[in-house]
């Protein structure tokens, strides 16, 4: 894999150093309370469970499956929910840990369907925040890094189901996805 790859972006010891700043985060703004987190599958589960380690806080965890993009590597705008949660959010805090905010509808339709489920707050954390790539006006409350417009795969995040198991963020050589 490692000649697809064009530059290491972001290191493992980065990204475990800003798990360990926003985990503490968390923890200063809910003041103690319980917390639900819902990871966003398949991409954000390496960067919840950095988050989860360095929570310290009692916690419950589910997933959700859910899409904007379909096979696509542009998004339709359109989502659709593939895997709904198991627990009932009603009351909780909730954070959505995403691996990459890129258009902003996704997290957009979540932070709204969560709230209509009358959960007590809805958070967003993200690994990656692409605002080149927004479409919609969101607001991201945890921010591991900023990142331009490019393509971006490791740590969760991948290309055609390959590249999720990298410990570190990179950029994609061009020629692997025109």
């Amino acid at each position: 894999m490692s000649d697809t790859i064009g530059t290491v972006m972001i290191t493992q010891q980065q990204i475990n150093e800003r798990a360990a700043e926003i985990g503490k985060q968390i923890k200063e703004d809910l003041n103690g309370e319980p917390v639900v987190l819902v990871g966003i599958l398949r991409g954000a589960v390496l960067w919840m469970a950095g988050i989860m380690k360095n929570t310290d806080l009692e916690m419950t965890i589910d997933f959700m499956a859910v899409s904007s993009y379909g096979s696509a590597k542009k998004t339709s705008g359109v989502v659709k929910i593939n895997k709904d949660l198991d627990t009932d959010i009603e009351g909780k805090n909730v954070i959505i840990v995403e691996d990459i905010v890129d258009s902003g509808y996704t997290l957009n339709y979540l932070k709204g369907y969560f709230e209509s489920r009358a959960a007590k707050t809805v958070k967003i954390c993200t690994l990656l925040d692409k605002p080149e790539g927004r479409k919609v006006d969101i607001d991201v409350d945890y921010i591991g890094f900023t990142v331009d417009d490019r393509f971006i795969i490791g740590y969760g995040l991948d290309y055609d189901e390959k590249y999720r198991n990298l410990p570190y963020i990179g950029i994609l050589k061009r020629e692997v996805y025109s």
